[in-house]
């Protein structure tokens, strides 16, 4: 087993296209505090989704990686080549009776919640209106027998009852922190033609990967919610967290692929040096890295 005070951190980027400032920021922090504790980096590939993740890409983040100095141990673990490990720990959740098939579509949820002005919301919006919550077993079965497109929706109250007790985890800049992940209502786990979700395989990988400290964007702070209820109930280990600040662009908006950011590729290709970003990244970079130190001396203390 690893020594939890040596700490394995991680880098978890999806292919889904070229890497850009705000992820040089995640990858080198979590690398350099890995180092400086003699622990170690892993990189890992998140290529669930089939439809948009690409082999170049991936090509494309190593080639960026390597150019930044970083090193990882080989083999790199790529989601896609592990969703039988995903469908197991799927499996555990339905024995306990935590799961349910969602037939839903996106339209259907859409028309449910604007019927409800009252409806609840949730840190990414509506929440769903549990529907298919209370299907009866033998028509959710004839349905999947026609051949319906479906969803496997998380019962949260279910979920949250099994877990039982306070869900907590602490974040180095945020502190103790109280889970609530019925802010997101009953999540999504699994599609039919995905044994996994982003919620399930992550947390599955970082404990089958012995990571102790996630270090990554504020963006998936409330992610955590879910996550620290999917470990009470799969029975993983609870690691220590990090959620930095993002970095913006000059227009104030937050670095993002969909915003089409500029890339590392395109720096490189400008004739930029991994100590020349560097010092772009500074002295939020400086700041970030201080901060997650300080906070693992006073732990070990």
């Amino acid at each position: 087993m690893p020594n939890p005070t040596l700490h394995i951190t991680r880098f978890a980027p999806s292919p889904t296209g070229q890497l850009h400032l705000g992820h040089a920021f995640s990858a080198l922090l979590a690398a350099e505090v890995a180092a400086a504790v003699g622990g170690s980096f892993r990189l890992r590939i998140e290529d669930i989704d089939a439809t948009r993740c690409r082999p170049e890409h991936e090509a494309g983040l190593r080639d960026d990686l390597a150019w930044l100095g970083l090193v990882w141990p080989e083999p790199v673990r790529r989601q896609s080549e592990h969703m039988a490990d995903y469908a197991k720990a799927l499996a555990r959740l339905d024995s306990l009776g935590l799961v349910y098939p969602c037939f839903c579509t996106r339209a259907d949820i859409a028309a449910e919640v604007a019927a409800s002005p009252s409806a609840p919301h949730g840190p990414d919006g509506p929440l769903y209106p549990g529907t298919c919550r209370h299907l009866s077993p033998a028509e959710a079965t004839a349905r999947q027998a026609r051949g319906a497109p479906f969803a496997l929706r998380l019962h949260m109250e279910a979920a949250l009852a099994q877990a039982g007790g306070d869900l907590v985890w602490t974040d180095v800049f945020a502190g103790t922190v109280a889970a609530e992940p019925a802010r997101f209502g009953d999540v999504v786990l699994a599609r039919k033609e995905t044994p996994t979700s982003y919620h399930l395989s992550v947390v599955h990988d970082d404990a089958l990967e012995g990571v102790s400290l996630i270090i990554r964007g504020r963006d998936l702070f409330e992610a955590t919610h879910v996550h620290r209820l999917l470990q009470a109930l799969l029975g993983l280990p609870v690691p220590l967290y990090a959620h930095h600040d993002l970095l913006c662009g000059p227009d104030g908006r937050r670095l993002a692929k969909r915003d089409r950011a500029e890339t590392l590729a395109s720096l490189r290709a400008g004739g930029i040096s991994p100590g020349d970003l560097r010092a772009r990244l500074e002295p939020a970079f400086s700041s970030a890295l201080e901060g997650i130190l300080s906070a693992l001396a006073v732990a070990q203390s």
